[in-house]
C-alpha cells in the first residue's frame, strides 16, 4: 500500500506522543534490552544445546547485551528504540530471534531522506537500480558502489545495515537491505545519507567520485525504488493464471490472512490442469508470513491437493528429534496453546492428532520439571514407507524462490525438493533457524514484542542456517523486478 512518507513518520510519532508523553527512550531501552536478555537466557533452547547453533548464541547473549546498553545514551526517539532492539535481536543470527514494533512504525519504503538513488545486491556487490528522473549528476542504473563517504563500501554496508536491516551475513539479507544503503531512515546509530560516493561503470571503468545530495521526498518515491529493485508482490498474494500455456501459481504469502480457504478451493479445482503433461510454475517468492500454528502445514496442505496426501506421505521430510527446554515459561506456551486449539471448533475437527501431541508435550513438560531435568527429547513423526502411489503429475515443475522466501516456504521447499521432476530455480532464499516455533512476549515498555524459536529441531537434515541455492542453469541473473523478464527466463526452463 502507498503511504506518505511524512505521514507514517509522523504516525509513529503521534503514536509515542500519545502514549508515552514526557518517556525517558532511553530508560525503557535499558529495561526492554535486559527483560529480553533474561528471557531468552531463561526459557531459549539454544542456552542448553550444544553444538554451533548454541555457540552463536552464547557468544551474543551477554555480549551483545553489553554492546547495545552502551549505544543506549543515543536513543532519542521511538525510531532508534525500535532500532537498538532489532540491532540486539540481529546479533544472534538467529532468524527466529526477533524484536520488533508494537506499533506501525518502519515499513519497508520509510525513509526521511534519500539522493534519489537506490541500490541493490547484483552478482556479489552493490549496484545502482533506480534513480529518479531529474537527479543531476546521478550515477546511472548499472554502476557498481565503490565506497561511500571514503570508506570501502563493504565496511560501510557493514556499519550502515547490518544487524539494523538485515543479517549481511546471508545472501537474502544483502538483497532485502540493499536500497537502504544510501537511504536516510532516521537510525541515529548508522550514517543517513553519504555526502559522497565513488561509482565505477563498468568492470574495468574508473571510479568516479559523485557528491550526492538529498532531493525533496515524494509519496511513493521510495517505494517505487525498492519495487525496482527487490521483487515485492501485489495486493493478491494467493492466485492462479496461464502464462504461456502452462498454470502459474502464485504463493507469495504463508500468512493466516492471506485467503488460504478460497485459494485452496481453486486449486482443487484446477488439479487436473495442474497435473497436466505442460507442466506449471509454482512462485514462492516473497512467502514469508506466520500462521497462528504452523505455516508449514499451509505448503504441505498445498502439497497435498496437487500430488495428493497418498504420494506426498512418504516423501515428507522425517521430523526426528526434538529437542525441548524444560522451562516453567516454556512449558506454559504449550498450555496456552492448547488452550486454543481446543476453544477452536474447526480446528477440533480437523486436527486432533494435533491436539494430542501438544497434550502430551504438556505432560512431558510436567514430567521434566518435576524430575529437574534441563532440555528432554521427544520423538517426532517418524519417516512413512513409499505407499506406491503413482506420481498425479505429469509434467515438469519450476519452484521459483527468492530472498523472501522464508520460514514455511523453507519446509515447503524440503518436501518439494523430494518429489519428482520438480526444479527450484530463481534466487538464494532466506536462511531459518533451528530454533523453531515462536514465543512471543510483549516487553516491559509495551513497544516492542519479543519472538524466538521455544524448541530445537537437532535432527533437521537442512543444516541450521542453510538456505536453498538453485542449481546451476537455474540461477536468475536479470532484474528481479522486471515481471517480463523473469516470466520469459522461466519459460526457457520448459525448452520454450
Amino acid at each position: 500500500m502507498t503511504r506518505l512518507l511524512t505521514a507514517v513518520s509522523a504516525a509513529a510519532l503521534l503514536f509515542v506522543a500519545g502514549n508515552a508523553a514526557a518517556q525517558d527512550f532511553r530508560a525503557l531501552a535499558r529495561t526492554d534490552l535486559q527483560a529480553a536478555h533474561d528471557a531468552l537466557q531463561a526459557n531459549h533452547p539454544a542456552a542448553a544445546i550444544p553444538g554451533a547453533a548454541g555457540d552463536t548464541f552464547r557468544s551474543w547473549i551477554d555480549a551483545g547485551l553489553a554492546d547495545a546498553q552502551g549505544r543506549v545514551g543515543q536513543v532519542n526517539s521511538g525510531d532508534a528504540h525500535a532500532y537498538l532492539m532489532r540491532y540486539y535481536a540481529g546479533g544472534f543470527r538467529d532468524s527466529n530471534i526477533a524484536i520488533t514494533p508494537t506499533y506501525d512504525g518502519l515499513g519497508p519504503y520509510f525513509g526521511t531522506s534519500w539522493p534519489g538513488i537506490a541500490t541493490g545486491w547484483r552478482n556479489g556487490r552493490y549496484e545502482v537500480t533506480y534513480v529518479k528522473q531529474g537527479v543531476r549528476n546521478a550515477p546511472r542504473v548499472g554502476d557498481i558502489v565503490v565506497s561511500c563517504n571514503l570508506t570501502p563500501i563493504e565496511e560501510y554496508a557493514r556499519e550502515k545495515l547490518d544487524k539494523w536491516e538485515g543479517n549481511l551475513d546471508t545472501e537474502a539479507g544483502r538483497v532485502t537491505s540493499a536500497p537502504y544503503l544510501l537511504w536516510n531512515r532516521n537510525n541515529p546509530f548508522a550514517a543517513g545519507t553519504p555526502s559522497t560516493c565513488e561509482f565505477q561503470r563498468g568492470e574495468r571503468g574508473r571510479p568516479r567520485q559523485t557528491d550526492l545530495r538529498p532531493v525533496p521526498l515524494v509519496a511513493g518515491d521510495l517505494e517505487a525504488a525498492y519495487r525496482a529493485t527487490v521483487y515485492m508482490p501485489g495486493a493478491t498474494p494467493l492466485n492462479i493464471e496461464t502464462v504461456n500455456g502452462r498454470p502459474w501459481v502464485h504463493v507469495h504469502s504463508f500468512a493466516d490472512s492471506a485467503g488460504w480457504d478460497a485459494f485452496n478451493a481453486l486449486v482443487e479445482g484446477q488439479a487436473a490442469a495442474l497435473r497436466g503433461p505442460q507442466g506449471f510454475v509454482l512462485d514462492l517468492r516473497a512467502a514469508r508470513g506466520s500462521s497462528a500454528y504452523t505455516s508449514t502445514a499451509r505448503g504441505y496442505g498445498l502439497a497435498n491437493r496437487i500430488w495428493t496426501p497418498e504420494f506426498t506421505v512418504s516423501r515428507q521430510p522425517a521430523a526426528g528429534e526434538i529437542t525441548y527446554r524444560a522451562t516453567a515459561g516454556n512449558r506454559q506456551w504449550y498450555a496456552d496453546t492448547l488452550g486454543r486449539m481446543q476453544a477452536d471448533p474447526r480446528f477440533v475437527q480437523e486436527s486432533a492428532p494435533v491436539i494430542e501431541q501438544t497434550q502430551a508435550i504438556v505432560a512431558a513438560f510436567d514430567a521434566a520439571i518435576a524430575a529437574g531435568q534441563q532440555t528432554f527429547t521427544l520423538p517426532g513423526r517418524a519417516a512413512v514407507a513409499d505407499t506406491g502411489a503413482a506420481n498425479p503429475v505429469q509434467g515438469p515443475v519450476v519452484v521459483l524462490v527468492d530472498a523472501g522466501c522464508s520460514g514455511g516456504c523453507l519446509d515447503t521447499l524440503d518436501l518439494l525438493t523430494k518429489l519428482p521432476n520438480v526444479r527450484i530455480a530463481g534466487s538464494t532464499t532466506a536462511t531459518d533457524s533451528i530454533f523453531i516455533e515462536p514465543t512471543v512476549q510483549r516487553l516491559p515498555s509495551n513497544y516492542s514484542d519479543l519472538s524466538y524459536g521455544h524448541k530445537a529441531w537437532t535432527s533437521r537434515q537442512r543444516a541450521n542456517n542453510q538456505p536453498f541455492t538453485p542449481a546451476q542453469g537455474l540461477v536468475y541473473t536479470g532484474n528481479p523486478a522486471d515481471e517480463t523478464a523473469v516470466r520469459t527466463w522461466v519459460g526457457t526452463l520448459f525448452g520454450g
